[in-house]
């Protein structure tokens, strides 16, 4: 494999490493519960994936599709990305097609399909530029032959491949800007996180675009600023994600440097505690099957609330130090 095609290849798994991260739980609450039951599945598959087994992850993916057929649509995308993914040494961009081909077909209203739609496209853009870049580096190397073989010619077969060299470099950073693009649109990282209170509703931003929006709960007192301890408010105002815990109560959660300055200065003119502990957390240990219907009431203590799943992609996506803005 010559250098610019182990270049083409890492990126490309750079691409689908980032992409593969990206399923979180879109189906609706009717098929919750089955779709529940498929996760210990779903990670073993990942886990497979992760260990570089994709043989035996795809393996997982098919007992998953026969005995869940309700969640066939993400194996269906997932199976199709690892089809595709670049570290895949059996990778096969036609059986790979054919996974999101038959989501699309057979599942027309389910949340993967504008991905779907979406990667058929880009593994397309790929064959054709993999292809070109094929025949490309084929000539170039017909011309260092023809290069040795007739020394009378050398200077102008070597401005030949220069020429041919520069196009296709030229080639690879038309494929890198595309693959960069598509993966600030469609994975961040985010730089910075709005939360609109009124609208119960989180937005990660990655360079004024928005990457994903997720309806929230609040604090069980959720009008008006934070001001003490305890007393239930969601904070206004601008601040930053400074820690996480993996361990947390509530599955994962993302602290937010709650109280900034402003809030003590207010706390200690009302003579009170301002609090702490605001986190972005998902639901608490043991009660993650409520998923979506938690969004119901504001149920937290302060802090923002969002599904496991959606926490998951959140913590993906947001690293330490993004700035956070509360609105009301």
């Amino acid at each position: 494999m010559g250098k610019t095609q182990r270049r083409v290849v890492k990126r490309l798994n750079f691409f689908f490493v980032c992409i593969i991260m990206a399923p979180m739980l879109l189906c609706g609450c009717s098929l919750f519960h089955e779709g529940h039951r498929a996760k210990s599945t779903f990670v073993e598959a990942n886990v497979f994936f992760g260990q570089g087994d994709y043989e035996a992850s795809l393996t997982k993916y098919q007992q998953i599709i026969e005995k869940y057929p309700t969640v066939a649509d993400r194996v269906l995308f997932e199976m199709g990305i690892i089809y595709a993914y670049a570290g895949n040494a059996q990778k096969d961009y036609q059986k790979s097609l054919e996974c999101f081909q038959q989501l699309i077909n057979d599942h027309p209203q389910s949340g993967y399909r504008k991905d779907s739609e979406m990667m058929i496209f880009n593994i397309n853009n790929i064959i054709v530029k993999d292809q070109t870049i094929a025949t490309q580096q084929a000539q170039i190397e017909a011309l260092r032959l023809e290069v040795q073989n007739r020394r009378g010619e050398l200077i102008a077969l070597q401005k030949k491949l220069e020429a041919l060299e520069q196009e296709l470099n030229s080639k690879e950073n038309a494929i890198i800007t595309l693959k960069n693009e598509v993966f600030v649109l469609k994975n961040g990282p985010a730089d910075k996180i709005l939360i609109e209170k009124k609208d119960r509703r989180l937005t990660l931003i990655a360079k004024g675009k928005v990457l994903k929006t997720y309806q929230i709960a609040l604090g069980g007192n959720p009008i008006g600023p934070k001001e003490r301890q305890g007393d239930n408010k969601t904070p206004e105002g601008t601040y930053v994600i400074d820690s996480r815990n993996r361990d947390s109560r509530y599955y994962l959660s993302l602290h937010i440097s709650y109280p900034n300055e402003k809030d003590k200065k207010r706390a200690k003119q009302l003579g009170v505690s301002p609090g702490g502990d605001i986190m972005i957390h998902g639901i608490k240990n043991g009660f993650s099957w409520v998923g979506d219907l938690h969004t119901g009431v504001d149920w937290t203590k302060g802090c923002i609330a969002v599904t496991d799943e959606e926490i998951e992609e959140i913590d993906r996506l947001v690293p330490n130090g993004t700035i956070v803005e509360i609105r009301p």
